[in-house]
């Protein structure tokens, strides 16, 4: 199968190649992906490389590389809210938490693409060793960043898309759906034996998780929801703190360092 790499800011990825299809997810800028079907007016379906979640974007958004760029590791990310890089010797803004692949040094190639890094990278975190204070700036990032159905970026993001990207740039790697995400991990008992960086799941009615977020500590937590808030937390669940209302059932707590 052909390899690709994203080289627009931010790609959707839509459940049927049309622009008025639902968008289910993002590949950010850098990310690599695999070609699996090439359909009509320019759409193919992409694999994405980091989650394995599958959708269709339009192949403008892409550029063709080899098998060695596509197996090479993501070592650095995009730290800033909007990043400047030069794409052809053009300039490109591009989100927080891109990872990228940059080579050796400044400047480099994908495919035909010449890529140059004005600002300054920064490597993933380790998971063995999570620096906390990296976690809360990397999720501060985000704070009232609207919410977007299938976004993962400062631009617009869901809920379980702004888990996962926060998560990537600690070097832990979450799937891309908050139910997926919630088979990760090992359960904490109580919410009172929560700590920072701890997931908490939310479920509806029907008693599927339909909801993540980030727990700051045992009685907050910063989540998607409108637009990415910190809001009140307790054993029963979330209560958005501007209206006094309860807004989620907490489910299930997990931790991943």
């Amino acid at each position: 199968m052909p390899y690709a790499i994203t080289v627009v800011p931010v790609m959707p990825l839509r459940s049927e190649p049309s622009h008025k299809s639902e968008i289910i997810s993002q590949a950010l800028w850098g990310e690599c992906s695999e070609i699996i079907t090439t359909g009509t007016d320019g759409w193919v379906k992409v694999k994405c490389q980091f989650d394995g979640y599958e959708g269709w974007a339009t192949f403008n958004h892409l550029e063709t590389i080899d098998e060695a760029l596509f197996l090479a590791p993501y070592t650095h990310y995009t730290t800033a809210w909007v990043n400047k890089v030069q794409l052809n010797g053009k300039p490109m803004h591009v989100p927080f938490g891109c990872a990228v692949k940059p080579g050796t040094g400044p400047v480099t190639n994908w495919g035909r693409v010449t890529v140059q890094f004005e600002e300054k990278l920064a490597a993933p975190g380790r998971a063995d060793a999570v620096d906390k204070g990296a976690l809360t700036a990397a999720a501060f990032q985000y704070l009232n960043t609207a919410y977007l159905w299938g976004g993962k970026s400062v631009f617009g993001a869901d809920c379980s898309g702004f888990t996962q990207t926060v998560y990537r740039t600690l070097g832990i790697d979450l799937l891309r759906d908050a139910y997926q995400q919630a088979t990760q991990g090992t359960t904490v008992d109580f919410l009172q034996e929560a700590r920072l960086g701890d997931l908490a799941f939310f479920d509806n009615a029907e008693g599927r998780i339909t909801h993540v977020g980030i727990l700051l500590n045992d009685h907050e937590i910063i989540h998607s929801s409108g637009k990415v808030r910190v809001d009140p937390i307790d054993n029963q669940g979330i209560t958005n703190t501007d209206t006094g209302v309860r807004t989620h059932k907490l489910r299930i707590i997990k931790r991943y360092f």
